[in-house]
């Protein structure tokens, strides 16, 4: 991690006061495994309280450790119970279905290079290309991922790379001369993907410093 920090402090002098501010990377990992995937399909669209509570409730009836039999084994009811809606039991259990089919091998990853770990996960339903790329930079700890559909890091880069050279080109719309509130004009992939390609080959490290520049809770 310190060879990561080191390189981006470096190439990158917007990226190195982010660092500066915020301190040493703490970034936190999972195992990539089944019980990884299944806690991510709970978390998505929730807040980290709520999410945590109705993981611990439904972990709890489909048994410890977790796994495709414990959640096969469980009703529609008992997962409504824990707090699942309808579509998110339905990915669980699709999840669930696929891995004791073969059809998701865990033991595979590690050796699949990326687009082929978010082409592995995203036959799940529920599971698309946003939750594939966090498990490639939590759970498989890959360090050169960029998330370009991720809204905390398109927010990152517009405020510290976009919207600060506007104001240094002197490039200000209409409505923000007049004291307006402008609309924000989030980065595109190809305009995030310029901007990252000096991170390379530590393109999540830099992503988890951007995540916090905003205060964004990370995984």
């Amino acid at each position: 991690m310190r060879r990561a920090v080191g390189h981006l402090r470096k190439s990158d002098p917007i990226l190195r006061a982010i660092i500066e501010r915020i301190g040493p990377c703490r970034m936190q990992f999972g195992s990539p495994e089944f019980h990884s995937l299944a806690e991510a399909i709970v978390y998505q669209q929730l807040n980290g309280k709520a999410a945590e509570t109705i993981f611990k409730r439904f972990a709890a009836l489909a048994g410890d450790p977790l796994g495709p039999a414990g959640i096969l084994k469980l009703s529609d009811e008992q997962m409504r119970g824990a707090g699942l809606s309808k579509q998110k039991s339905a990915y669980l259990k699709d999840l669930a279905a696929k891995t004791a089919a073969g059809l998701l091998d865990f033991a595979r990853l590690p050796n699949l290079p990326d687009a082929e770990v978010i082409e592995h996960l995203t036959q799940v339903k529920g599971i698309g290309v946003w939750t594939a790329q966090m498990f490639l930079m939590f759970s498989l700890k890959r360090e050169n991922v960029l998330p370009t559909g991720d809204f905390g890091v398109r927010m990152a880069m517009h405020r510290h790379y976009l919207d600060v050279q506007r104001a240094r080109t002197g490039k200000q719309s209409a409505a923000g001369k007049k004291g307006r509130k402008r609309k924000i004009k989030l980065p595109s992939p190809e305009q995030m993907e310029k901007i990252a390609k000096r991170w390379e080959p530590y393109r999540s490290v830099a992503c988890w410093y951007l995540w916090r520049s905003l205060d964004t809770k990370t995984l």
